[in-house]
């Protein structure tokens, strides 16, 4: 048991830790933009007049990429979804437009290529910190649990994370469900674990699942993109252990 300090705020018998990944722990902004930029291009190239709405959609405005955007925050399963809704608006099947959007996106990462995006100043210095001080962490994303064990390989973290997982065909967030699964496999209960993450999806499933408590961080200064949090801060170095 540890109790963390952010801030003015004080967090007591704190177990666990879980962290969302693009936006909190990966700088995945550049990745992210392009995704969305070359998917809607695929997309346009098939059907002339979707690419301006669904660049929108997926919360691009030019070179901007919103931190609370469909791109940023949703699952695949979710951004295939409202993809194809916008394609399905010139009068295809339905079928046809979810195959259309899976695809594009598909053919998207593939051209993007494999570079890994890279880690936020301080995210390695802070989860070694935190493991050190006997907690135990997790990664609870709404990307691909591939894309999670790929992040946790691609840098390394296998030493200070103990729970790698996404959202796949199931639930997402910010279904209370998924922060009850990961607190679950990490062997803690949801009051003695914290939620870190840089969207309100994150704060309403940490919440609603009687977490112990909301960090919202926000790189960008954004504090309405962690409207709910206990506490928001603007770097990874604020969350301090002062008694283990």
């Amino acid at each position: 048991m540890a109790t963390i300090k952010c801030r003015n705020i004080t967090f007591d018998n704190i177990q666990a830790i879980l962290f969302d990944k693009n936006g909190t722990l990966e700088d995945s902004e550049t990745y992210l933009r392009s995704l969305a930029q070359k998917a809607t291009r695929l997309i346009d190239a098939q059907i002339p007049g979707t690419g301006e709405p669904l660049l929108m959609a997926f919360g691009i405005n030019g070179n901007f990429l919103d931190p609370a955007g469909l791109i940023s925050v949703a699952s695949r399963r979710e951004t295939e979804v409202a993809a194809a809704a916008y394609i399905a608006e010139t009068g295809r099947g339905w079928f046809e437009c979810l195959k259309i959007s899976r695809q594009a996106l598909d053919e998207a990462e593939k051209y993007i290529g494999q570079t890994p995006s890279p880690l936020f100043v301080g995210s390695l210095e802070i989860l070694k910190y935190l493991r050190e001080g006997g907690l135990k962490l997790g990664i609870l994303s709404a990307a691909t649990t591939e894309e999670v064990r790929n992040f946790v390989a691609n840098h390394q973290l296998s030493d200070y994370i103990q729970l790698e997982m996404g959202v796949d065909e199931g639930p997402s967030k910010p279904d209370p469900v998924l922060f009850l699964q990961a607190c679950q496999a990490l062997g803690v209960e949801p009051n003695a674990t914290l939620m870190v993450g840089d969207s309100v999806g994150d704060m309403q499933m940490a919440r609603n699942a009687k977490a112990a408590g909301c960090i919202g961080i926000t790189w960008v200064g954004k504090s309405d993109d962690v409207r709910g949090a206990d506490v928001v801060i603007n770097q990874l170095d604020e969350i301090k252990i002062v008694e283990a």
